[in-house]
């Protein structure tokens, strides 16, 4: 069943925090606060008390109101699971629900991925879609939100704040098609990135990297080779070469970046830069995010490969064509 991206909305916190004024870097060492600096993160969004829930939340709204969906015709509503819940137990997904008066929307939560989490989220809903053929919209929604005092992941990435939602449908609405996607995972890293909560107050919750050997060295040359291998068969199976399509990924650091075009051979779109520069890594939010912005340097025809990693880890290779209606397509400011 194909499915379409119509649009893509952003809800995005007003306090603007440049990462030179991070509270953390005035107790950091040199080294440290260099390190961080180097990453072309130059400000994050801060949402202060506003939880994972509201940010995706004020997304989906967003979403339904520039394209005049009613909530009530919202068939499917997928919530990307975040960071860290802020209940156990609770439902985040028909908390989102209930805030976006999706009221006849077949509702449930889509994680455990990391920032590959949207991909299977996409999956997820197409074949939904498949099996409900009268079904026509979908929400996929997600909110992203450090868990942890500090905003610095060692040593990858600056997190910043701010919800995503993707208004989708089974049928052609302008935007983009979802052409084909990959999505493959290995259990070796499951636990490698980690936030012990147990034993202590969130005060004292700190990201932590059990062997920065193995993401650094180990992992990443994993990365490569299964990136390589979903991107060459993805484009094998849909008739295309390397040079046919344009590229996005998710959002880590300038550095990440060089790296990835050179092991692929691939130049990524210049709205990876902007929305790093700008947002920091937004996590599951960070490659619709760069799809969406990427339409203004899109012609109609175009096609997008969109490429997708977690240090969990899981890996996701997505084939869009962009499908322009009379409006203007993109993410919202």
């Amino acid at each position: 069943m194909p499915l379409y991206v119509r649009r893509v909305a952003t809800f995005l916190p007003e306090r603007v925090c440049p990462v030179a004024e991070l509270p953390e870097l005035s107790t950091a060492g040199d080294a440290q606060r260099n390190a961080v600096l180097r990453l072309g993160v130059e400000r994050i969004r801060d949402a202060g008390d506003l939880g994972e829930v509201a940010l995706a939340a004020g997304a989906a709204t967003a979403a339904l109101a520039e394209t005049g969906t009613d909530p009530a015709e919202v068939d499917v509503l997928l919530l990307v699971q975040g960071r860290a819940p802020e209940h156990l137990l609770a439902s985040e997904a028909t908390r989102v629900q209930r805030l976006v008066g999706a009221t006849h929307a077949v509702t449930l939560g889509v994680g455990e991925l990391g920032c590959v989490s949207s991909s299977a989220a996409l999956a997820v809903c197409s074949g939904l879609f498949a099996a409900n053929p009268g079904w026509r919209t979908g929400l996929v929604a997600m909110g992203a939100r450090t868990a942890t005092p500090a905003r610095y992941r060692p040593p990858m990435t600056v997190l910043g704040d701010g919800g995503l939602a993707a208004l989708v449908t089974s049928y052609p609405s302008g935007g983009f098609r979802l052409v084909d996607q990959v999505l493959t995972s290995n259990g070796e890293y499951a636990d490698l990135f980690r936030i012990r909560y147990r034993d202590r107050p969130a005060s004292r919750w700190q990201e932590e990297c059990a062997d920065p050997h193995t993401y650094s060295f180990r992992l990443a040359l994993e990365s490569r080779r299964r990136l390589a291998d979903l991107n060459a068969g993805l484009l094998a199976r849909n008739g295309l070469r390397a040079d046919e399509v344009r590229y996005v990924m998710q959002n880590l650091s300038t550095g990440a970046f060089a790296f990835w075009q050179e092991a692929l051979d691939v130049e990524l779109l210049p709205v990876c830069v902007r929305n790093l520069r700008e947002y920091g890594h937004l996590g599951s939010a960070d490659v619709l995010l760069n799809l969406a912005g990427a339409a203004p340097e899109l012609r109609a025809g175009d096609r997008v490969l969109v490429m997708n990693s977690s240090p969990v880890a899981a890996w996701s290779s997505a084939l869009f064509e962009y499908l322009p209606d009379d409006r203007k397509e993109g993410a919202s400011r």
